[in-house]
């Protein structure tokens, strides 16, 4: 058997859930399921996720990292908040939402499983409050970049804008329509590019 590195597994793993879970669903995913789907035996992935909620959050955490990287594809920080949202938020659009409409699923099975499974939902805090703190982040450091001050705290803009977006995607996932989704997208960063209201930061006059 070729040896595989434990991080190189763990991926594998990760990968092969994702796509069991975004086919059958949450409720319906074993971890049998995702051992046949990745190709190992059902003990080594035991050995790396011993329970369904440890492979969750793994997967949690791997798409947080996919969002982000959608997000930044091609970013130009220095050119402001403004760029920033409309750029980010339309790029992960393309490549997370428009023809993988199963994943999206899989992320709001995934909290409702968590609140329904867990005491105080830990799952569902996580998954969102990493969101949230994706799209905060790269504001702010568009900001910064460029200069900018915003006339919101970049954590209201950050949970506007996910409430946004999550809106979208679940009018979408229920009747996909991809010209009404591209609009309202539109429209919907129009009000928040408003509602952010990015201006440059007065500098201070230089001392002669």
């Amino acid at each position: 058997m070729v040896y595989v590195k434990a991080s190189e597994r763990e991926e594998q793993i990760v990968a092969a859930a994702v796509a069991v879970l975004s086919t059958v669903g949450v409720p319906a995913t074993t971890l049998r399921a995702v051992a046949a789907e990745a190709g190992i035996p059902l003990g080594t992935l035991h050995y790396i996720f011993p329970t369904k909620d440890k492979l969750l959050g793994a997967v949690i955490t791997a798409v947080i990292g996919d969002i982000s990287e959608a997000l930044r594809a091609q970013l130009e920080l220095d050119k402001g908040v403004e760029h920033a949202l409309r750029h980010g938020v339309t790029s992960f659009w393309e490549i997370l939402v428009a023809d993988r409409i199963g994943l999206q699923i899989m992320q709001y099975e995934l909290m409702t499983y968590s609140l329904r499974t867990e005491a105080g939902g830990s799952l569902a805090q996580l998954q969102y409050e990493r969101y949230r703190s994706v799209v905060t982040e790269f504001c702010e450091q568009a900001a910064q970049a460029a200069g900018e001050r915003c006339a919101v705290g970049f954590d209201t803009l950050g949970r506007l804008a996910l409430a946004q977006i999550d809106g979208l995607i679940l009018q979408y996932v229920s009747k996909p329509d991809a010209d009404r989704a591209r609009r309202d997208l539109n429209q919907a960063l129009d009000m928040l590019v408003l509602f952010a209201d990015p201006q440059p930061v007065a500098r201070s006059a230089t001392r002669r």
